[in-house]
């Protein structure tokens, strides 16, 4: 998801996506522990849209 995307949601939109990103992240990990991920790239991506989703939730929540 792009950072405008993110930027456009309210805090609980944002929440949701940052649980979802886990989720992700978590079966991605699993996949590469049983050997069934092919591209570990995903893994940084994934870690990566986390952080700019926190990121992004820490400034729309010292805004108010």
């Amino acid at each position: 998801m792009n950072t405008a995307e993110l930027r456009q949601k309210d805090v609980a939109g944002i929440q949701e996506e940052i649980k979802a990103l886990q989720k992700a992240h978590f079966g991605l990990r699993m996949q590469k522990a049983t050997q069934q991920l092919g591209n570990t790239g995903t893994l940084r991506a994934t870690r990566r849209s986390i952080a700019r989703a926190k990121t992004i939730l820490a400034e729309k929540q010292a805004a108010k």
